[in-house]
């Protein structure tokens, strides 16, 4: 009964994702058949259609189920979450790549494991049992469990996967939570959960699997490993 008064919001940031886009916002409706959910797509003016992608496919499924609130240039993945979020009319918000590497078959677990806590934040995880990595060469995998093994030992924030980017949220937690993160790119989604953590709020994990993007190029760089020592060292200090 609980579950037919929830809103999902599902918020998915893109940049140059036209080859993408159609088969993701396919397979949340294929997934979420029995839930009340829109998909708000912000898209940070890609060059190669992606827009016009999404225009046909609110053809199909309607512009209040498929909201499209771009804008103009590349302005980053945390602003592109505060843009979506005020668009959000659910009650919970969901957050996802848009680049196939979060597959929607998990978004049902995700709301089961809400439901049966009650908790602020679901995230999906690599890092436990059932969870994993899915084309990934061997310097990819020891740079991202480096990461959380840092994250882990210094910051202690009781989650196994730090900097995952696949996440349910009540949507008033991630209102109180997003106006006090500054870092950007990489480091974000570390704030993001240290901070929550921090604030006391009820994390839950579901374990994933991460499949590297199928199509496009990764956006993960030397410049972002570097950022994310730096935003580690930042949370250090502050939290």
């Amino acid at each position: 009964m609980e579950k037919e008064k929830n809103k999902y919001s599902i918020i998915v940031p893109t940049y140059n994702e036209h080859i993408n886009i159609a088969l993701i916002i396919y397979l949340i409706f294929k997934h979420l058949q029995d839930v009340d959910f829109e998909i708000i797509v912000v898209d940070d003016g890609s060059p190669d259609g992606t827009q016009d992608v999404v225009k046909q496919l609110q053809q199909v499924y309607g512009e209040d189920r498929v909201l499209l609130r771009p804008r103009p240039k590349k302005l980053g993945l945390g602003t592109a979450y505060i843009h979506g979020l005020k668009h959000a009319s659910g009650n919970f918000v969901v957050i996802m790549d848009a680049d196939l590497s979060h597959h929607p078959k998990y978004l049902p677990s995700f709301i089961k494991k809400q439901l049966e806590t009650g908790a602020s934040i679901v995230t999906g995880t690599r890092y436990v049992k059932g969870g994993g990595v899915h084309g990934w060469n061997l310097m990819r995998k020891l740079t991202s469990r480096g990461a959380n093994v840092l994250a882990q030992t210094f910051l202690w924030p009781g989650v196994s996967d730090l900097t995952g980017s696949f996440r349910l949220y009540k949507k008033s937690v991630l209102e109180d939570i997003i106006s006090s993160v500054v870092s950007k790119g990489y480091v974000f989604q570390m704030e993001m959960i240290v901070r929550a953590s921090r604030k006391g709020y009820h994390i839950e994990e579901v374990p994933i699997t991460f499949v590297d993007r199928v199509y496009g190029s990764s956006k993960l760089g030397g410049s972002e490993i570097v950022e994310y020592l730096k935003g580690l060292a930042y949370l250090l200090v502050t939290t």
